[in-house]
């Protein structure tokens, strides 16, 4: 049962992805553009981001939109705490991981300002160095994969279209 759910939430992007209108630059490229804003900029301010830079760029903006998704109340519990430690330990850092995770778990459970202030700025800048990082890594392997994608559905589509023709005009006398 759980994983027809997730073969049709699957389904349901692969969907989102490819029969977005534009041509597959303008569709990858707001997938880009939601991916790298997913990885760098907390949760709550996502969205604020990443459609006006969707526009400013000229993505997709369903695209931007969707790629956020990467971070969602259920993978911030994973993908922050690692993203702060990597952070960490680029800008030198010496937090631990359990501090890392007790301090991003206080924020994702109370979501307020002053839990956040609380958190030092050491770890503030751990997560936006981890977050660069990984939005630097992460949105090239989705431009291209969401490019590629899209160029390959319309190839197919376009062959089952001219197969359908072919195939009708046969039919005519």
């Amino acid at each position: 049962m759980r994983s027809f759910h997730w073969k049709r939430k699957l389904i349901y992007y692969y969907g989102k992805i490819v029969r977005d209108d534009g041509t597959p630059q303008y569709i990858a490229r707001g997938w880009g553009i939601g991916m790298f804003i997913g990885c760098v900029i907390p949760m709550s301010f996502q969205l604020l981001i990443s459609v006006p830079l969707s526009f400013l760029l000229r993505g997709s903006k369903i695209g931007a939109t969707l790629g956020t998704l990467i971070t969602n109340p259920v993978t911030v519990v994973f993908i922050y705490p690692v993203q702060c430690w990597v952070g960490n330990k680029l800008i030198g850092g010496d937090l631990s991981y359990q501090a890392i995770r007790q301090a991003c778990r206080a924020v994702i459970e109370h979501q307020d300002w002053s839990t956040l202030m609380q958190m030092g700025g050491e770890l503030i800048a751990s997560f936006f160095a981890g977050g660069l990082l990984l939005g630097v890594v992460m949105t090239p392997i989705t431009y291209f994969a969401v490019y590629l994608l899209v160029v390959r559905y319309r190839r197919l589509k376009a062959a089952l279209k001219a197969r359908r023709e072919a195939a009708k005009q046969a039919k005519q006398p």
